[in-house]
């Protein structure tokens, strides 16, 4: 009985060390917007498995085409229109204060994995910025990036997944990766892009 025990304790802390290094392992380095720094995040994955803001299909009563892309920024809140009363809610992060903005445009184009090259603006803001970066899970962009018109403004993915929710961006909007690649996939290059205070 005594040589079980110790047995079932020898197995037990043998699986926690695992785990432990599974761990300390199971780790994505991010762009993190609060701090503008790259960090190692332990746990995150590229393709994150929570959304702080589930999408869903709600009643949508305005009247747009279907196709029509709506952002909400100050619900925090992106409709994709379905027709027929509905439309796709998802759940968006926005531009932080004073680089919130408002107009119609279309979408020009759309990227998976899409490469980054951040504005001289915000390297001037922020010069530890890397000039370029490829796409990838590290790259703030996220999984897909849907291009709206000849502006330096995107709807994309995010590294950030706690990001949903705030308003932490420099002006483009943010979805979770499974959100936009959900968006990407319904979204055509001509696509009408309405933004809202």
């Amino acid at each position: 009985m005594t040589s079980l025990k110790s047995t079932g304790r020898l197995v037990l802390a043998l699986v926690m060390v695992l785990a432990g290094l599974g761990a300390a392992q199971a780790q994505t380095r991010v762009y993190d917007s609060r701090t503008g720094a790259f960090i190692d995040v332990p746990g995150a994955s590229a393709a994150p498995s929570h959304n702080p803001i589930p999408r869903e299909i709600v009643a949508y009563g305005e009247n747009h085409a279907p196709g029509t892309i709506i952002v909400e920024t100050s619900e925090r809140r992106l409709y994709y229109v379905l027709g027929n009363g509905q439309a796709v809610k998802y759940g968006v992060g926005v531009g932080k204060e004073g680089f919130t903005w408002a107009g119609t445009n279309r979408i020009s184009r759309k990227a998976e994995w899409p490469s980054w090259r951040p504005t001289e603006n915000m390297i001037r803001r922020d010069p530890s910025l890397p000039r370029f970066m490829e796409g990838g899970p590290e790259n703030p962009l996220g999984a897909r990036a849907l291009y709206i018109g000849s502006s330096y403004y995107r709807l994309h993915g995010t590294s950030e997944p706690w990001s949903i929710g705030q308003a932490v961006s420099s002006g483009c909007i943010r979805l979770t990766n499974e959100d936009i690649t959900d968006l990407y996939e319904r979204v055509e290059v001509g696509s009408r892009v309405i933004v809202r205070h």
